[in-house]
């Protein structure tokens, strides 16, 4: 891997690509959904501990059970994306670390340490949250990420009865270019970097 991608990829994954809140009625099929999960579970995560856990709400009674959980700002949009992905964090990830990291007893790093529990598990299924976002637009989908959302209800409605909690959500589809605004600014590199 020492070929810098094309500008088409590096267009299509950045500097083409846009945060989408209306959707095509276009589906996405579940075998895409798979493929997408495919590609994240290959993103680098510390010990390999691969937190996220992750629901696709795709059908209209998922949506519904989802809809009195989203800020008035983000119900409609997301009750017409073809797919609400709701990007988890299972708090008990250190119980698969004996399959995923196997060449040490890496479960010991987190058995009994909430702290260090709850910081890795946020952290790194963010992380696997970004590679989500990636991959999507890889394989030919918009991504409308989002934070406007009741989290504990969120959790009793999806992930009730597991150790896993909601991070945030991620609207997938095939978005509609027509309501897009010109992209807003960013910062130019020594605002937001340094090299020492």
């Amino acid at each position: 891997m020492t070929d810098k991608l094309p500008d088409i990829a590096l267009a299509q994954l950045f500097r083409d690509a846009r945060t989408r809140g209306a959707w095509h009625d276009k589906d996405v099929p579940d075998s895409l959904l798979h493929e997408l999960v495919d590609l994240v579970k290959l993103g680098p995560t510390s010990g390999n501990c691969s937190p996220a856990r992750f629901v696709f709400v795709k059908s209209r009674d998922a949506k519904e059970r989802l809809k009195p959980f989203l800020s008035d700002g983000n119900r409609e949009k997301t009750m017409r994306a073809p797919v609400c992905a709701i990007i988890g964090s299972d708090l008990e990830f250190y119980e698969h670390l004996p399959k995923l990291f196997p060449h040490t007893d890496a479960k010991s790093w987190f058995a009994g340490k909430p702290d260090k529990i709850q910081e890795t598990a946020f952290r790194n299924s963010a992380l696997q949250g970004a590679y989500l976002i990636l991959a999507a637009r890889a394989l030919g989908l918009d991504c409308g990420p989002m934070s406007g959302f009741d989290s504990a209800g969120v959790d009793q409605e999806f992930f009730a009865g597991t150790s896993v909690t909601s991070n945030f959500l991620c609207n997938l589809g095939y978005g509609d270019d027509s309501p897009l605004r010109p992209r807003s600014p960013r910062f130019d590199f020594d605002e937001m970097a340094r090299i020492l």
